[in-house]
């Protein structure tokens, strides 16, 4: 049986659902061939050819398990969102470019959803797959309209609800790549692609993780007004637009407050100013080695 066991081991190597049911292909067959051949101790010729068959069938079993697998990695991405709490209720900003590799293809991507009365959904990351996760939510959402028993998913309990459906993706080695921004009129949390959450004050996703959430840190007051709010979210993307290459100056600003809901503003475009010194007279246009 040692050669019916180096046989699997090299199904093993293929590591997908089909190599479960190639294995116990090569297994049964080899089994029940081994009984009526075995001489003497000895393998005849007949019993390896029939090995190298069952094993290259086994194999193609396998390979067929693989056909309708996802990709592993991101082909049109959006870049950062914003999000921070305010006196009254939290708001999320986003901008509206979703490029096809380095190359600003989709202006007008909406990354900031509704998912029910009262929360907001903002996702950085594959824009295929947040259409998945947003049909997922609205599968739910209309479930709910159906059970007619007046109850309507919360901002925390779609928080938990993403947490588990990421952490599942990403064990089963095909995560949606995504990180979501999730608020409510009480709410502001984060889940990324492998499931990891944390909930805070304001949180920023993508390149704004590096330079937006200094701002905030620096900026932010829990007492802010929802014009003030608004207008630090605009300056982070600004500077979010001027070093990020895959932003844009075109933007969206939501919030959710507990009388008015969720309301998602038409995408507009901020003013940006280039006549900053770094930007006007670079240090490659001068003399020397053209360093900054």
């Amino acid at each position: 049986m040692a050669v019916a066991a180096k046989g699997l081991g090299l199904l093993g190597g293929w590591g997908d659902v089909g190599v479960v049911g190639g294995a116990a292909f090569v297994a049964t067959m080899f089994e029940s061939w081994l009984g009526a051949t075995w001489q003497g101790g000895w393998i005849t010729n007949e019993v390896v050819n029939f090995i190298n068959t069952a094993v290259g069938a086994g194999l193609a079993i396998a390979g067929m398990g693989r056909l309708g697998q996802h990709t592993k990695y991101p082909i049109v991405t959006g870049t950062s969102v914003l999000g921070l709490r305010y006196n009254g209720g939290v708001m999320v900003a986003a901008d509206t470019l979703c490029s096809y590799g380095s190359m600003a293809k989709y202006k007008d991507a909406r990354r900031i959803r509704t998912v029910g009365p009262a929360t907001l959904l903002g996702a950085s990351g594959e824009y295929s797959d947040f259409q998945s996760i947003m049909d997922m939510l609205e599968g739910m959402e209309q479930q709910n309209a159906n059970f007619d028993d007046g109850h309507n998913t919360d901002a925390q309990q779609t928080h938990s609800y993403l947490r588990a459906v990421m952490y599942q993706r990403r064990s089963k080695m095909n995560p949606l790549w995504n990180d979501l921004v999730v608020a409510g009129p009480n709410f502001l949390g984060l889940v990324d692609k492998i499931g990891t959450t944390y909930t805070d004050n304001f949180i920023a996703t993508g390149f704004g993780s590096y330079l937006a959430i200094p701002i905030l840190r620096k900026k932010w007051r829990p007492d802010m007004s929802e014009g003030e709010a608004r207008g630090l979210l605009e300056d982070c993307l600004k500077v979010l637009f001027y070093r990020d290459c895959r932003a844009l100056n075109r933007i969206q600003i939501a919030k959710v407050t507990e009388g008015e809901g969720a309301i998602v503003s038409e995408p507009y475009e901020i003013e940006t100013d280039w006549s900053a010194a770094s930007f006007a007279t670079t240090k490659g246009g001068l003399e020397g080695d053209g360093g900054w």
